[in-house]
C-alpha cells in the first residue's frame, strides 16, 4: 500500500506559506508547530512571500533555492517543492506522473491537475511559460531541530546523511559490484581450462569457445564498470554540491567578526577541503567495499589452491600494511604544512591581483614578485619533503610486493614440478594473487584517504563549530519599535586580540529619532567603530545598545539590516550591472525606488552617458568606475532600501564640490523623519546636523549644533577651522 502524502489545512487565508512548509516537514518526518513556522516566516496580516518561507526553511535545516522554472525544468527538480499559485497563494507539488500534477493545497486538500489546468494556475501571466517555485532539500542539521543543543560540528554521522537520499543508487552500485566480482571469479577457471584441457588435449574448438567466453566476460564487466561510473558521477556531483552549499550557508550565517580573523586563502582552502571528504566517501569508500568483497572471495580460492601460498600472501600483506601505517603521522604533519602554505599562497595571489594598480604606481612589482617567489620556494621545499616521504613508502612497499611475487612464483612453480598442481592451476594462482593484491593496495589507499578526509573534517569544523550570528532558539523581535531613537548605554568595546586596549569604556551616547546626528573627531577616535556596532558587525564587550528602548540584540538580524541603509568606506562593487549594484537584494527592482535613488545620488548624467544605461556592467568583469562614481553608487544603494535608519561614513569625501553640494541638498530632504548618523570630516556634510558629537580617544568631549560649537572655539573649532577660513 502506497504511503499517502501528508496534508494540513491552513488556519486562515494568510497561513498558506507556513502551512506548505509544515507539510514538507511532515513529509521528511519532522513535526514542527505552525506557530513556530509562522514566526520564522514573519507572517503578517498580508501573508508571507517566498523569501520569508525560504529564510524560515533554512533556519530549520533545509537548503533552499528560489527559481523561475518552465515545465521541462520542473520535471527535473527534487520534489516536493513549493509553488506560487494564482499569484496569491502557495501549494506543495509532490508528484508528477505523465501529464498529471499532484498537489497538497493548504486551502483545498490533496488534489491533481492536468497540464493545461496546472499551467493556468502556476504561470503568473497568460503568455508566460514559467512560474515561481521554491526547491527544498534537508541538510545535515535538519534532523536535529528537536534537540535542545544541536551538534554544530560536521561529524561522520552528519556527512553520511548527504548520501541517505541516494540509498537506491547505492543498492544498484553494490549489485553492480557483486556482479563484477562474479564475472571476475570465472576468469581464473577459464584460464586454467585453456591450459589444462584445451592445450593438453590439443582441442582448438574448446580453446575458441573459452576465448569467446572470455570476450563475453570482458564485454559484461566493461558494461558494469560503465554503469557504475555514471552512477558514481551522479552521486558524487550531487553530494559535492550539497556539501559545498551547506558550507556556504554556514559561512554566510557566521558573525561579521569571523571574517576579520580569517584570510581569503584560509577560507578558500577550507572550502577545497570538502572535496577531499566527498572524494573519500564517493570514491575510496565504495572502491574499498568492492575490494574487500574481492579479497574475501579470491582469498578463499587461494586457500583452496595452495595453503602455503596463502600464508606467504598474508605475512607479506601484514608487513606491507605495517610499513604504510608507519608513515601516517608524518603524512599528517606534511598535510597541515601544505594547508598553511597553500592558504598563504592563495591569500597572496588574491591580494596581489586586487592591488596591481597600487603595486605599479609604487614601482613595487619586483618586491611583490620576490614575496611570491619566497612562497613558491616554501611550496617547493614542501613538495620535496612530500616526494621523499612518498618514495620511502613506495620503495618499501614495492620491495615487499616484489619479494612476495618472487616467493609465490617459486612455490607455485615447485608445486607444478612436484605434481601438486597443474600448469593451468599455476596460472590461475597467479591471477588470483593479483586479484587479492589489488584490494590490499586499495585498502591501504583507503586508510590514507581516510586520514586526509579526517584532517579536512577537523579543519572544516573550525567553521562549523563557530557560533552562528542568529540563535534559532532565541525569540527575536520581528517588528521595530515605533520610537526610532538610538542609545548607547555604558558601552565598552575592544577589537579581538591579546593586548588590545578598549576603544570605548562606559560610553554613553544618544541619537534622537527622526534627527540627524554627526560624529566628528580625529582618526582613531572610534567614529567608524560606533557605526559598525550599530550595524551589528560586533557585539559590545559590556553595556547595551537600545533602539526605542529595546535592546538591539533582541531584534531580528534580517529585520534590523533591512531597516538600515549604510555607506561605509569598504562597501563592495559587484561584477554586475549598475541596476543590480543598487538593488542588490531584489530580483525585480522597484522602478520608482530605483529612479529616486539614482536622482538623489545625482547619477543621471553618469548613467545617461553609458551605452546600456542601468544595464551597463561595472566592477571587475565590466567597466571601471571612479571613486566618486563608486561613492554615488553606494549612496544610491542605501537610498534604494528606503530605510528608517541611515549610517554614513565619509559618504561624500570622494565627490567634487558640485556633486557634493547637489547630493547633500537632496539627502537633507531624504533624511526627513529618518534617524541619521553621519561620520565625516567635511564641514559641508555635518554643519546642517541637528546635533554634532565630538569624539576624542573614545570619549565625548563636546556636542551641540554647528553654530554653538563654533562659537565655543573648542575641539570642534580646531577640527574645522581651516574649512571655516576657506568658507570665508
Amino acid at each position: 500500500m502506497l504511503k499517502r502524502f501528508p496534508h494540513y489545512k491552513q488556519m486562515d487565508m494568510m497561513d498558506c506559506g507556513a502551512t506548505c512548509l509544515r507539510i514538507i516537514f511532515k513529509y521528511y518526518g519532522q513535526l514542527v508547530s505552525i506557530h513556530k513556522i509562522r514566526k520564522l516566516c514573519q507572517t503578517t496580516k498580508n501573508g508571507v512571500n517566498l523569501l520569508g518561507i525560504s529564510e524560515a526553511a533554512e533556519k530549520l535545516g533545509f537548503r533552499t533555492l528560489g527559481a523561475r522554472l518552465n515545465l521541462e525544468q520542473l520535471h527535473q527538480i527534487e520534489l516536493p517543492c513549493i509553488l506560487h499559485w494564482d499569484q496569491k497563494h502557495f501549494v506543495v507539488l509532490y508528484k508528477i506522473r505523465k501529464d498529471k500534477y499532484y498537489l497538497s493545497d493548504p486551502a483545498s486538500g490533496l488534489t491533481s491537475y492536468d497540464e493545461r489546468e496546472f499551467k493556468a494556475h502556476w504561470f503568473s501571466v497568460k503568455d508566460q511559460h514559467d512560474g515561481l517555485s521554491l526547491i527544498l532539500s534537508p541538510g545535515p542539521d535538519f534532523y536535529q531541530i528537536d534537540e535542545d543543543e544541536p551538534i554544530r560540528a560536521l561529524g561522520w554521522s552528519k556527512v553520511f546523511t548527504y548520501f541517505y537520499k541516494y540509498r537506491r543508487l547505492f543498492i544498484q552500485l553494490i549489485l553492480g559490484m557483486v556482479l563484477g566480482t562474479l564475472l571476475s571469479l570465472i576468469a581464473p577457471f577459464l584460464a586454467q581450462s585453456v591450459v589444462d584441457i584445451g592445450i593438453n588435449t590439443k582441442n582448438i574448438s574448446f580453446i575458441n569457445l573459452i576465448l569467446i567466453a572470455q570476450l563475453m566476460l570482458f564485454v559484461g564487466s566493461t558494461a558494469v564498470s560503465f554503469i557504475r561510473s555514471w552512477i558514481m558521477l551522479h552521486i558524487s556531483t550531487r553530494v559535492n554540491i550539497s556539501i559545498l552549499t551547506d558550507l556556504l550557508i554556514k559561512i554566510m550565517k557566521l558573525p561579521m567578526g569571523f571574517f576579520d580573523l580569517k584570510t581569503h586563502g584560509d577560507i578558500m582552502q577550507r572550502m577545497a577541503d570538502q572535496q577531499r571528504i566527498e572524494a573519500f566517501l564517493t570514491g575510496s569508500t565504495l572502491n574499498t567495499l568492492f575490494s574487500l568483497v574481492n579479497m574475501l572471495i579470491f582469498g578463499s580460492l587461494l586457500i583452496i589452491y595452495n595453503k602455503t601460498i596463502f600464508l606467504v600472501f598474508i605475512i607479506s600483506t601484514v608487513l606491507y600494511t605495517v610499513w604504510i601505517l608507519a608513515f601516517m603521522r608524518y603524512r599528517r604533519e606534511l598535510d597541515n604544512k601544505r594547508f598553511k602554505i597553500s592558504s598563504e599562497n592563495q591569500t597572496y595571489m588574491v591580494e596581489m591581483i586586487q592591488s596591481m594598480q597600487d603595486i605599479k604606481l609604487n614601482n613595487a612589482e619586483k618586491r611583490r614578485r620576490w614575496g611570491w617567489e619566497t612562497l613558491q620556494a616554501k611550496l617547493f621545499r614542501f613538495r620535496v619533503q612530500s616526494l621523499a616521504l612518498s618514495q620511502y613508502q613506495s620503495v618499501g612497499s614495492m620491495a615487499i610486493n616484489q619479494a612476495k611475487g618472487i616467493l609465490i612464483t617459486y612455490i607455485s612453480a615447485k608445486a607444478v614440478i612436484d605434481g601438486e598442481i597443474t600448469l593451468g592451476g599455476m596460472m590461475a594462482v597467479q591471477y588470483i594473487v593479483g586479484m587479492v593484491s589489488n584490494p590490499v593496495e586499495s585498502l591501504l589507499s583507503f586508510l590514507q584517504s581516510y586520514q586526509d578526509a579526517k584532517i579536512s573534517l577537523e579543519r572544516l569544523n573550525e567553521i562549523y563549530d563557530t557560533e552562528e550570528e542568529v540563535d534559532i532558539r532565541k525569540d527575536y523581535l520581528t517588528k521595530l519599535p515605533d520610537d526610532t531613537s538610538i542609545e548607547l548605554r555604558n558601552v565598552t568595546f575592544r577589537y579581538y586580540g591579546a593586548g588590545n586596549e578598549p576603544i570605548f569604556t562606559k560610553l554613553n551616547m544618544s541619537f534622537p529619532a527622526g534627527k540627524t546626528t554627526a560624529i566628528v573627531g580625529a582618526s582613531g577616535s572610534g567614529k567608524t567603530t560606533i557605526l559598525k556596532l550599530l550595524l551589528r558587525y560586533y557585539n559590545p564587550e559590556e553595556g547595551e545598545i537600545l533602539i526605542g528602548g529595546k535592546r538591539l540584540d533582541q531584534i531580528d538580524f534580517g529585520l534590523w539590516r533591512d531597516s538600515c541603509g549604510s555607506v561605509l568606506q569598504d562597501n563592495y562593487v559587484y561584477a554586475d550591472t549598475i541596476e543590480r549594484n543598487i538593488a542588490i537584494n531584489d530580483e525585480f527592482p522597484d522602478e520608482n525606488r530605483l529612479q529616486n535613488a539614482v536622482h538623489i545620488a545625482n547619477m543621471e548624467d553618469f548613467i545617461a552617458g553609458e551605452p546600456f544605461g542601468l544595464a551597463t556592467k561595472i566592477g571587475t568583469a565590466g567597466k571601471g568606475i571612479s571613486q566618486g562614481q563608486r561613492q554615488r553608487l553606494m549612496i544610491a544603494r542605501a537610498v534604494y532600501k528606503a530605510p528608517a535608519f541611515i549610517f554614513l561614513d565619509e559618504a561624500t569625501n570622494s565627490l567634487d564640490a558640485n556633486n557634493e553640494k547637489a547630493i547633500v541638498e537632496k539627502l537633507d530632504q531624504f533624511f526627513d523623519q529618518r534617524t541619521v548618523i553621519v561620520v565625516a570630516h567635511r564641514l559641508s556634510t555635518v554643519k546642517n546636523a541637528d546635533n554634532i558629537i565630538v569624539l576624542e580617544k573614545g570619549n565625548i568631549v563636546e556636542q551641540g549644533t554647528h553654530q554653538a560649537l563654533t562659537a565655543k572655539r573648542g575641539k570642534y573649532f580646531e577640527l574645522v577651522k581651516n574649512q571655516l577660513e576657506l568658507g570665508n
